[in-house]
């Protein structure tokens, strides 16, 4: 008897590793963190209209998936609805990317406890994350309103 992949919350819900891969989703997810330190309980899709430059069209078929993802809630309060950012959805991804970033892959002395060939794999994905974040940064940096 051959059994089919088990059952897991992917099919439920979206990966959330093609969720953020979308660079419009991740400025809108940018932008509802930069409005949480500031203080705001939601931001309406029009203040995201604004920011990004992007329709208003495009901004909804964005949040839908985020939402879908539960990366965001929404508050309606009238007509108006307003977005936040749930951020624990982000959990997996940290979850996946600590231990090519972090100190699990030598031991005390230095050495790697890897195998040549991971070792070697975690220190590209490490530079690769490095790499990205820097860009991500540098554009956020350049985007009006920073």
């Amino acid at each position: 008897m051959v059994l089919g992949p088990a059952p897991y919350y992917s099919e439920v819900m979206p990966d959330i590793f093609d969720v953020i891969a979308d660079g419009t989703r991740r400025d809108i997810l940018r932008l509802l963190l930069d409005r949480v330190a500031d203080g705001e309980r939601g931001t309406s899709v029009s203040h995201i209209v604004t920011e990004l430059g992007v329709s208003q069209p495009t901004v909804s078929k964005h949040l839908k998936v985020l939402r879908e993802a539960h990366l965001v809630s929404v508050r309606e309060d009238g007509q108006h609805r307003y977005y936040s950012l749930s951020p624990e959805p982000l959990d997996e991804v940290d979850d996946w990317l600590v231990p090519f970033l972090g100190d699990d892959e030598t031991g005390w002395d230095g050495v790697s406890t890897l195998p040549d060939s991971a070792a070697h794999a975690a220190e590209v994905v490490g530079r690769a994350a490095a790499s990205a974040k820097h860009a991500l940064e540098s554009a956020l940096k350049k985007l009006p309103g920073r």
